[in-house]
């Protein structure tokens, strides 16, 4: 592979993995707007952001199997073109209640790209390459959230809330072409894979059942769902509570993005010297620290938003560092069932990030609290489950060797 072909297949599949950060926060900006324009409140507007976190959960799980049994590109295809027509239908809504449904069905559509991208890694590099890939990946995904906020916030000033949808269909029907000419097949479609429900189950079940997927799936899915509870709380927290401009607030999250844009650089580097788990245990640890110190700081009343985008910038750089080596060590095991494994991984990580966005909804009191409690909360089980899982491990290991002895 030449270093130009390298660069467009990162790029693609970087740009598929965008799709689902464009659309959760590309529209943030516009929370007090749609809610005005809805009749409705921003609370119920946050909703929106859980219904398409489900969405992208369900979806993947329908997509896994799909990728496997058609190959990467047919499923790809169908799901990009679902997501572009239920992106009108988010610009033309007329209700609160019909914007979360068709936020769903956009999240369906969407996921297609973040799966096949994931399953396109897994195909196309070598295991040992898969972590410096995903960090490539995540470096052009946490591009997003510096230009979509931003971009959102100046379209609702200008053109209204309703335009940040009709862009992002635009936006992923190009996708959908650039896809089409220069993205590789990557794995074959498998037509011995059934695709009746007890065969799926079983697949995925084949899947979690191994102890290294288990471990740093629901660690790393944890851990990262802290960042969906800064995007659901971040909007009201800064333009309601901070009393921040539409742009003032894009601006803002386009700061806070860059914390994540430096550590994939920095944790590619870091692998040359450390190993995976070493570097996501470390990022998660610190995660805890900076979590406990922004609840304090909240609870004492000693956060100016200043000190609060200081810290969040501080917390948010653990995100760069523990999202693709989770993401690398959780898929690591699998070949045949990427595709699955792919989708599960993506499935558990949305899930946990639509509960997440749905806590900080339902504990929402006008307060800074909200967001910051539920971010270190995130922080704190991802590393529970990691210390957990490595004990485990360290006893199978110590009861294998005794066994040999023993015999």
């Amino acid at each position: 592979m030449t270093k130009s072909q390298y660069f467009i297949l990162i790029l693609i599949l970087g740009l598929l993995s965008t799709i689902s950060p464009f659309s959760i926060d590309m529209y943030l900006p516009g929370f007090p707007s749609i809610a005005k324009d809805l009749n409705s409140t921003i609370d119920k507007v946050q909703l929106s952001l859980t219904s398409y976190f489900i969405g992208i959960s369900l979806g993947q799980l329908l997509y896994g199997p799909l990728l496997d049994r058609f190959g990467r590109k047919r499923p790809l295809y169908i799901g990009l073109l679902i997501y572009v027509i239920a992106s009108i239908g988010c610009a033309y809504t007329n209700s609160v209640e019909q914007l979360i449904f068709m936020r769903l069905i956009q999240a369906v559509g969407g996921c297609a790209g973040m799966v096949a991208a994931q399953a396109l890694v897994r195909d196309l590099f070598p295991v040992e390459k898969t972590a410096q890939a995903f960090s490539l990946l995540v470096l052009v995904i946490a591009i997003s959230p510096m230009i979509a906020p931003t971009l959102g916030g100046y379209m609702v000033a200008s053109y209204g809330w309703h335009s940040v949808f009709l862009v992002l269909g635009a936006i992923t029907a190009f996708i959908l072409v650039a896809a089409f000419f220069a993205l590789p097949e990557g794995q074959l479609a498998d037509r011995t894979l059934s695709l009746k429900p007890k065969a799926v189950v079983k697949a995925y079940w084949t899947v979690l059942s191994d102890k290294q997927f288990a471990v740093y799936a629901f660690a790393g899915g944890i851990a990262t769902s802290a960042p969906f509870a800064y995007i659901a709380g971040s909007s009201d927290v800064f333009m309601n509570i901070y009393q921040v401009t539409e742009k003032q607030y894009g601006w803002i999250f386009a700061i806070l993005a860059f914390a994540m844009i430096g550590s994939t650089q920095l944790n590619h580097i870091l692998l040359k010297y450390y190993s995976n788990k070493q570097v996501m245990k470390v990022a998660i640890s610190y995660q805890v620290v900076t979590g406990v110190l922004m609840v304090g700081g909240v609870m004492f009343g000693m956060l100016s938003m200043y000190a609060l985008i200081g810290l969040l910038f501080i917390f948010l750089t653990g995100h760069g560092l523990s999202n693709p080596n989770a993401s690398a060590l959780t898929l690591a095991p699998f070949s045949k069932n990427a595709g699955s494994a792919s989708a599960l991984m993506g499935a558990i990580r949305m899930g946990l990030g639509g509960l997440v966005t749905a806590l900080v909804s339902v504990l929402h009191n006008g307060t800074t609290l909200p967001m910051v409690l539920v971010m270190a909360l995130c922080a704190a089980g991802g590393l529970i489950i990691l210390q957990v899982g490595d004990r485990k491990k360290r006893r199978i290991k110590r009861e294998k060797l005794s066994d040999s002895y023993s015999q």
